[in-house]
């Protein structure tokens, strides 16, 4: 899996791999992602195994779209409400509970400012995060100092930049940062 994804819909009857397989794979790989099963197999033993592998919801065909746009509403609001709920955006995944972070499978260990800082930049990328709420995001709403900011950001890029090829955290001149890949 190469991008970020909000909600999967994994069919279990794949040409080349089991559904089951595949999400129990997404687990063990520590894809925090929400799955809805969907399949023809209703009976109760089915669904179970399906919830046991990983499935966040099951959804048996025949269905109604808007019942599948409901459940994808529904898992998509839970986990923006989850503020434990690890994130991936341009391809850097953060476990701000653990404060860890991985990169091109790199696992990044990370302070807890550091994983506000970044988690921050990341639940706002693509948008521009001004010094004062990165600081705030930081620190709290106390005594919050420009220059300790600079040093923080400086030290989180030597983390997730300087080993990489491409640079994710940016300098927005008079206004503060953004996270994303230059596009």
């Amino acid at each position: 899996m190469t991008g970020a994804y909000d909600v999967i819909i994994l069919d279990l009857g794949l040409p080349r791999l089991d559904g089951l397989v595949l999400c129990r794979r997404l687990r063990e790989a520590g894809r925090g992602v929400a799955v809805i099963m969907l399949t023809a197999r209703d009976q109760l033993d089915d669904k179970l195994k399906g919830f046991a592998e990983g499935a966040d919801d099951y959804l048996v065909k025949p269905f109604a779209l808007r019942e599948l746009e409901a459940r994808i509403g529904v898992l998509t609001r839970l986990r923006a409400a989850d503020p434990d709920q690890p994130l991936t955006v341009a391809g850097l995944e953060l476990d701000p509970k653990a404060h860890l972070a991985r990169r091109d499978g790199k696992v990044i260990v990370l302070t807890r400012t550091q994983t506000h800082a970044l988690e921050c930049l990341m639940r706002e990328s693509p948008r521009i995060v001004d010094r004062a709420r990165l600081m705030r995001a930081m620190w709290g709403e106390g005594d919050a100092d420009a220059a300790a900011l600079h040093t923080h950001i400086y030290l989180l890029r030597g983390l997730v930049d300087k080993p990489f090829d491409t640079p994710l955290i940016h300098t927005v001149h008079g206004i503060g940062y953004r996270f994303g890949r230059d596009t």
